[in-house]
């Protein structure tokens, strides 16, 4: 079973078993304050996924984790950052390896998985991932389908964009715009999960800003001549 959060827009905790069965799945829509919903958020997946999935009544039972997922962004540098820091130190905790997640590649994957289930025979279009970046900014990511490993096959970003001229930017790859609000971490795990079996690496262990934070440490004191 695999633990997976996010916090890439609001906060998002949730237990998958390696077939994609939910166990248990909580969030906070709230783009901030996600240092004081993540402890309990963590408690009530923990507790609900000891009952087995999600709808049954189960007599509670250990949950032998696996995996832990982090969402990696992009998304603000405070709220990534409260994440990514929640799942390092839940898995060093419990001595488990941390799988990190690009958080618009758990988003497509939704996406293309409700696409399935509506129309299992139909193409896959090209579509764009966006969410808010803040400072009148867009985040994007454009997705071409599944690959073999049944992992988004992401070929442009993730990247920045003026809000007023996302649409300019997207239409070089004619993909269909899909505006994102909460990323789900039942899919960070799932696609987690579809990694470490295809033995795969997503991203880097360093989260995507794709901006420098607000706050910088200071340079060196400048000299004062006499």
């Amino acid at each position: 079973m695999i633990l997976g959060i996010d916090t890439s827009l609001g906060t998002a905790v949730a237990v998958v078993e390696s077939d994609g069965v939910v166990r248990a799945e909580a969030s906070s829509d709230n783009p901030l304050g996600h240092a004081e919903v993540i402890g309990t958020l963590l408690e009530t997946v923990m507790e609900d996924a000891a009952h087995g999935a999600i709808g049954q009544t189960a007599v509670a039972e250990p949950v032998a984790l696996t995996h832990v997922a982090s969402g990696m962004g992009p998304g603000p540098f405070t709220g990534l950052r409260v994440g990514i820091a929640a799942a390092r130190a839940f898995a060093l905790g419990r001595r488990l390896p941390v799988v990190a997640v690009p958080s618009h590649d758990a988003a497509a994957l939704e996406a293309l998985l409700a696409q399935d289930i509506t129309d299992p025979y139909a193409e896959p279009a090209r579509f764009a991932i966006v969410t808010d970046a803040r400072r009148r900014e867009f985040a994007y990511s454009v997705y071409d389908g599944l690959d073999d490993d049944g992992i988004p096959l992401r070929i442009a970003g993730p990247a920045l964009a003026p809000r007023d001229a996302i649409d300019d930017v997207l239409a070089p790859f004619t993909a269909a715009r899909r505006d994102v609000h909460v990323i789900s971490a039942a899919m960070v795990g799932l696609l987690a999960g579809r990694a470490v079996a295809a033995g795969r690496e997503l991203t880097g262990p360093e989260p995507l800003y794709l901006r420098a934070p607000d706050v910088t440490l200071p340079g060196a004191a400048k000299r004062v001549s006499a």
